[in-house]
């Protein structure tokens, strides 16, 4: 290879990874933290594969020094960490815990010392069970909460933090927590869907400004999963249910994140199936559009493969267009392709000041050796391809400022528990020893080099 197959990032270019409090900091009932809608999940048998639970996790809410100190010998530039909602606020709103705010502050001081910018999600689905109980986010007084919850959070770490997520993955809360139990809260209503989605959008709008009022010169956005519905083949059937689960999955959230309202297709199905009330019961009230297309600065793509949707009339001998490829441990197909159209769609539709890949990465079960040391070959090949993919869109004109690897630690994977692990840093739940993988010492390089070569 010559210099010649060298992909080189913007100067500017900002390396990062990513984390989420609840799948990380363990400590669960530790120093003052109220219950969250995961350890009451969790904790509720036969939710979560083979009975774990986040109680203990990677123990990140004791060993931060150490995974700060990882981070500063990988050269990350960026760190995306989540804050959890109830270690601040119990109760979700009320009274202030002091010792939640204090580890969340030092932790920040901890990253700014080793050079890292912090990057904090604000929710990343640890609901506090007591606004669950109380209806959790089919109820507007949660988007009221977590407005008040966002000024705590702004005002003790807004001089320091600059870059700021309101939501991780909206769409996940809404499908997989309320229309079915797949993850906590498990309301199993599909009625639900639209109040709740709704409600977490403005939770965003409003959070947004709060931010801008407590912590001036923050730069404001939100993480969107992003699953290209690619149909299965050129039936009509197959091509109207891709744009339909599209626009249930993408198009809603992006349109009302950038101030379009929402897809008249997608109120309208609603109406009709009896989810969207009339008149005064309506949950949609004067103001609300305005609140929620608050301008953003950036936005976050989680990403990692796509859907190819096949409706049950297609015809069978129709021909299907996935192509054989790779599958990670997760079932998820390895298809870079997807990461530079959703990048592309997203710039020329939505026009965007500001792109980040908040989440990319890889569930590969690859142990230590006989050497001791995890050689997981497949996850520095994913990587390779998606960052070479990424590159693609930059060429393209997309405005990529960065990208966070998912994840800094293999961790607590929701509904799957330990079972999957997307770490580039190996850790022994048994003794909470950490072991950077092959793919974190790849990545290292890459982000001294702002770059790699081509294979």
């Amino acid at each position: 290879m010559t210099e010649e197959n060298r992909i080189t990032f913007p100067q500017d270019f900002v390396w990062g990874a990513a984390t989420a409090a609840y799948q990380i900091e363990g400590a669960w009932d530790a120093d003052g933290r109220g219950e969250s809608v995961w350890d009451r999940y969790a904790h509720t048998p036969g939710k979560v594969l083979h009975g774990h639970t986040g109680d203990v996790a990677c123990d990140h809410y004791h060993r931060w020094r150490e995974d700060v100190a990882l981070m500063r010998d990988l050269g990350l530039h960026a760190y995306r960490f989540s804050i959890s909602w109830p270690r601040l606020l119990p109760d979700g709103r009320g009274a202030v815990n002091q010792k939640g705010v204090d580890f969340y502050s030092r932790l920040v001081d901890a990253l700014l010392e080793a050079g890292i910018q912090p990057f904090v999600t604000l929710f990343h689905w640890d609901l506090p069970q007591a606004l669950q109980d109380a209806g959790g986010w089919c109820n507007r007084a949660t988007a009221e909460a977590f407005a008040e919850y966002t000024n705590v959070v702004g005002r003790a770490l807004g001089d320091r933090v600059k870059r700021w997520f309101t939501l991780n993955e909206p769409q996940v809360v809404v499908i997989c927590g309320y229309e079915h139990d797949w993850h906590a809260p498990g309301v199993n209503d599909p009625a639900s869907g639209p109040a709740v989605a709704h409600h977490l959008m403005l939770a965003h709008g409003w959070a947004a400004s709060v931010l801008r009022s407590v912590a001036p010169g923050s730069e404001v956005g939100l993480a969107l999963d992003i699953w290209p519905q690619e149909p299965a083949s050129g039936s009509n059937a197959d091509a109207r249910l891709s744009q339909w689960r599209d626009c249930v999955s993408n198009r809603r959230f992006l349109d009302l994140a950038f101030g379009r309202g929402y897809p008249a297709a997608l109120e309208a199905h609603y109406r009709r199936l009896g989810y969207w009330p009339e008149g005064a019961d309506d949950f949609v009230k004067a103001g609300d559009m305005e609140a929620i297309g608050v301008p953003l600065d950036f936005l976050g793509i989680n990403h990692y493969s796509r859907n190819v949707v096949r409706d049950q009339e297609s015809p069978d001998n129709l021909p299907v267009t996935v192509v054989p490829g790779d599958k990670t441990d997760m079932g998820w197909e390895v298809y870079p392709n997807g990461l530079y159209n959703v990048l592309m769609r997203i710039w020329r539709e939505y026009a965007p000041r500001k792109l980040y890949i908040s989440e990319n990465g890889a569930s590969y079960s690859d142990a230590p050796g006989p050497d001791g040391q995890i050689h997981d070959a497949r996850r520095v090949d994913y990587l390779r391809r998606y960052f070479t993919a990424a590159h693609r869109a930059i060429q393209d004109g997309v405005p990529l400022a960065g990208y966070f690897v998912w994840s800094l630690l293999d961790n607590f994977e929701w509904a799957a528990g330990y079972t999957q692990r997307f770490g580039i840093v190996w850790v022994d739940y048994q003794t909470q020893q950490r072991i950077p993988k092959d793919s974190a010492l790849w990545y290292r390089q890459v982000i001294a080099d702002n770059g790699f070569l081509q294979k």
